[in-house]
C-alpha cells in the first residue's frame, strides 16, 4: 500500500498532509527516510518524527460554520488555523478548503477514507454557495457563469447559477478549483464581497451559528456515506 494511503487510513492525517511530511523528511519506513511513492508492507515499521503513529481513534465527523479569518490548514505555525480554532481532543483535518476571506460550511474528520472519496472531482459531489458581488448582476453574467469560465488555464464545468437579487446569486459547483468562484466572477469584471458555503452534498448550515460546530447526526452520516459509496 502506498505510504500516503496507509497513513491517511490510520486517521493521523490526509494524503495531502502526508505528502508534506514526506517532503519534509519526517517519515521513516524501517528506519529509512521515506520518499514519495514508497509503499508499506505488513510488518513494516512506520514512524513520524521518530514516533509510532497513534492507534486509530473512533471516527469523528464534525460540521463547522467557519467564520471569516480562519485558515483551512493543519499547519500549527499558521495563526488562526482551523485545527486550533476547533480545538477538538481527537486529531482531525478539514475536507477541502474555504479561503480565509470566505465563510460557511466545512467538514472535519479523522476518516481518511471519506476525505479521499470527497476530494475526487470525478465523483461530482455538489457544493452550494451564496455569493455577493460589487455590481448589479445581469442575466448575461448568470448565463456565462453557468456555461463555464476560462480560469487557471481550464474551462470550469457547467454549473447551476441562480440570481437571488441585484447583488447576490447562488451557485452549485461539482469541482473545487483554487478560489474558483472569485476567479470566475472576476473574469466578467465582478468582485466578490461575500462568499458563504451553505451546503456540501446532503449537509447544510441549518441550525449552526457562525463559529459553532457540531457532530453529524446519524441520518446525515448515513446519507453521506451512502452517496460516497454510490460515487
Amino acid at each position: 500500500m502506498r505510504i500516503n494511503k496507509y497513513i491517511s487510513e490510520t486517521g493521523f492525517c490526509s494524503r495531502r498532509e502526508t505528502d508534506r511530511l514526506i517532503a519534509a523528511k519526517r517519515i521513516t519506513i524501517n528506519d529509512v527516510v521515506c520518499e514519495p511513492g514508497d509503499t508499506v508492507a505488513p510488518g513494516d515499521i512506520v514512524l513520524i518524527d521518530g514516533k509510532a503513529i497513534p492507534q486509530k481513534e473512533d471516527p469523528v465527523y464534525l460540521l463547522l460554520n467557519k467564520p471569516i479569518g480562519i485558515t483551512c490548514t493543519a499547519a500549527p505555525d499558521v495563526a488562526g488555523n482551523i485545527i486550533e480554532y476547533v480545538n477538538h481532543p481527537i486529531r482531525i483535518f478539514a475536507v477541502g478548503r474555504l479561503d480565509k476571506a470566505s465563510e460557511g460550511l466545512i467538514l472535519l474528520t479523522n476518516d481518511g477514507g471519506i476525505v479521499n472519496k470527497m476530494m475526487r472531482s470525478e465523483h461530482a459531489h455538489e457544493k452550494e454557495y451564496l455569493v455577493r458581488v460589487d455590481r448589479i448582476i445581469t442575466n448575461d453574467f448568470i448565463k456565462k457563469m453557468a456555461s463555464g469560465v476560462e480560469i487557471l488555464g481550464v474551462k470550469t464545468k457547467p454549473c447551476e447559477v441562480t440570481r437571488m437579487n441585484d447583488y447576490e446569486f447562488k451557485i452549485i459547483l461539482t469541482q473545487g478549483l483554487n478560489r474558483q468562484i472569485r476567479r470566475m466572477s472576476k473574469a466578467f469584471g465582478y468582485k466578490v464581497t461575500k462568499l458563504e458555503r451553505i451546503r456540501i452534498m446532503n449537509l447544510t448550515l441549518t441550525g449552526l451559528e457562525r463559529g459553532d460546530y457540531r457532530e453529524l447526526t446519524n441520518e446525515e452520516l448515513k446519507q453521506l456515506l451512502a452517496s460516497l459509496h454510490e460515487g
